[in-house]
């Protein structure tokens, strides 16, 4: 009997569980955390998963020892938006699901590796590149929206202010605020020029007469 309960034992510190999992349907995000101990791990898990069950899956997975487990559930902040939506709707309010995290103290440290410093092989470009555009897109549906200046509003202000400083001078078609920038965009002028409101000075004569 002694033997059968040591058998279920880690080294003798505690005991095993029975739970029988084969294939986990579930997922564990291992967090770097660089402020800790090497000898503590954070995990996101699932809300259905408890202490013994992680302490058990690291042994039986990864061969990893636990000295101990705390957990706690981090409430989410209520956001404006609705579940599954494609773009964010304004003024449908709701809470998001809580996330549950458990802090791991281990028999042995674990260092995280260093952090690539060139990441053109996860193509870190075209990423940053979409996450602005959707900022971009998720931005002209707030309700404030169209009480912010637009960029061309916001471009011709800076035209101004420069032509005050005596930084620029003013001269149709194209137009660069800073000269000596190759990178600078520059201000084309396109289209013909055209006469706006050609029967004004008939109406004039008109009201003259009368």
């Amino acid at each position: 009997m002694a033997s059968r309960v040591h058998a279920r034992t880690v080294n003798g510190v505690y005991k095993l569980g029975n739970k029988q999992v084969f294939l986990p349907n579930f997922t564990l995000t291992l967090l770097r955390t660089p402020d800790l101990s090497p000898y503590f791990a954070s995990f996101i898990v699932p809300l259905n998963i408890n202490k013994l069950d992680l302490r058990d899956y690291l042994w039986h997975a990864y061969g990893v020892q636990v000295r101990g487990v705390r957990s706690y559930i981090q409430q989410q902040k209520v956001r404006q938006d609705k579940p599954g939506a494609i773009r964010v709707a304004p003024r449908k309010w709701y809470r998001p699901r809580s996330i549950k995290k458990m802090l791991v103290e281990m028999e042995k440290p674990f260092v995280w590796p260093a952090e690539p410093e060139n990441y053109d092989g996860w193509d870190k470009t075209s990423y940053d590149a979409a996450k602005e555009g959707r900022a971009t897109d998720s931005a002209t549906v707030q309700p404030d929206f169209r009480e912010k200046p637009s960029r061309e509003r916001g471009s011709i202000a800076e035209q101004a202010k420069a032509m005050l400083k005596g930084e620029t001078t003013w001269k149709s078609g194209a137009m660069k605020l800073k000269p000596n920038d190759p990178n600078e965009e520059e201000w084309e002028d396109f289209g013909e020029p055209r006469e706006i409101e050609q029967d004004y000075g008939k109406e004039k004569e008109r009201v003259e007469e009368k």
